[in-house]
């Protein structure tokens, strides 16, 4: 078996996203809007923030996932793949988080 990816849950949102709203609930997030989805993803960011603070691992982990997926179907109707936010992870970690901060010109 392999290991799950977020590559695959885009697919997964990607997939889901062409059903009917009443057959799939990522099609109704997105039949809501970019205002919903987006909603949804900052309730799920507060729900992590606090399982995380309550020092909760098991919510944590459940509360993850739910970021995870509502950050895809943001992306999905932002028509951002997914690849686009992985290449400037790896941008960013081409360097250490201070060699690149010291890097920039002050406004």
């Amino acid at each position: 078996m392999s290991e799950f990816s977020l590559l695959d849950l885009e697919r997964i949102v990607a997939d889901r996203a062409q059903a009917r709203p009443d057959e799939s609930w990522t099609a109704k997030l997105v039949a809501a809007g970019q205002s919903k989805a987006a909603k949804k993803l900052g309730e799920e960011a507060v729900e992590m923030v606090i399982a995380a603070i309550k020092d909760d691992r098991d919510n944590l982990v459940y509360e993850s996932a739910d970021l995870l997926y509502h950050l895809m179907v943001v992306l999905k109707i932002a028509d951002i793949p997914l690849k686009a936010v992985l290449d400037e992870l790896q941008r960013r970690t081409a360097q250490t988080g201070l060699s690149e901060k010291a890097s920039r010109q002050d406004p």
